[in-house]
């Protein structure tokens, strides 16, 4: 076990798809949001080609994996987070499906080619850079979670570049941005097709978006069901629950 960790790290289980990932208190944790997205995107299940952005630690791309067969490239900044990403690839035995690249997402089409990927998911920083909140982040933290290097418009300009004419995009965000996302999406050909709200429990205010859109599609807008974390006695709901651990 020694062999695959560094300094403070830890392999923690993904048990509905029965992987492990490595990750790190004081670098970096996937949260919920990576596990959302994972799930309601839709994705070829055979073949294809898949690009994540702002990959992180490698989370959706492991989550994907369960679901498909195609190709998926993960794209990440940091080098700390692309190390422990391929490390997780690699324990995982998924070398020959999952690619990790350190690159920038503002440049990395010069790199994965124009037109050419079927699917583009992202969970991107949410917090625009002069934003108070979570100021004393460790480095790591903070670009991930604020816009420092990279712009809601950029991800979602080199997303418009990567994909297929029908290619998908789905990204997961904060509601509060929908309207940024709509515009950027639709100024990029990318339409917008579905939409669900996520909320913490019944009654609270809604605090995580999930959209996805198409490559020149029709503009016919889903809105989803809503999504419930916890219950009113404080436990996951059984949808959540599912993705997390697998069914009951």
């Amino acid at each position: 076990m020694e062999k695959w960790l560094k300094d403070d790290e830890r392999l923690d289980y993904l048990l509905a798809e029965d992987l492990r990932i490595i990750q790190s208190p004081s670098v970096f944790s996937f949260s919920l949001d990576a596990v959302l997205l994972s799930r309601f995107v839709n994705i070829p299940h055979h073949k294809g080609s898949i690009v994540d952005l702002c990959a992180g630690n490698g989370a959706i791309p492991l989550f994907l994996s369960a679901r498909t067969k195609a190709k998926i490239t993960a794209v990440e900044l940091q080098e700390r987070l692309v190390d422990m990403a391929e490390r997780s690839v690699q324990y995982n035995k998924l070398d020959e499906q999952i690619t990790i690249i350190q690159g920038d997402v503002k440049t990395i089409s010069s790199n994965l080619g124009v037109e050419k990927h079927d699917v583009v998911t992202c969970n991107p920083p949410y917090f625009l850079a002069h934003e108070a909140s979570d100021k004393n982040l460790k480095e790591h933290m903070a670009i991930a979670r604020h816009e420092i290097y990279l712009k809601l418009d950029e991800m979602i300009y080199t997303t418009g570049k990567l994909l297929k004419q029908g290619g998908k995009a789905a990204f997961v965000h904060r509601p509060g941005r929908l309207l940024d996302i709509v515009t950027a999406m639709r100024a990029n050909r990318i339409e917008p097709k579905r939409i669900q709200f996520v909320y913490p429990k019944n009654g609270k205010e809604a605090n995580t978006l999930l959209i996805e859109g198409i490559k020149d599609g029709k503009p016919d807008l889903k809105i989803l069901p809503p999504l419930y974390v916890y219950d009113e006695n404080g436990e996951y709901t059984t949808e959540v629950y599912e993705m997390l651990y697998g069914q009951q």
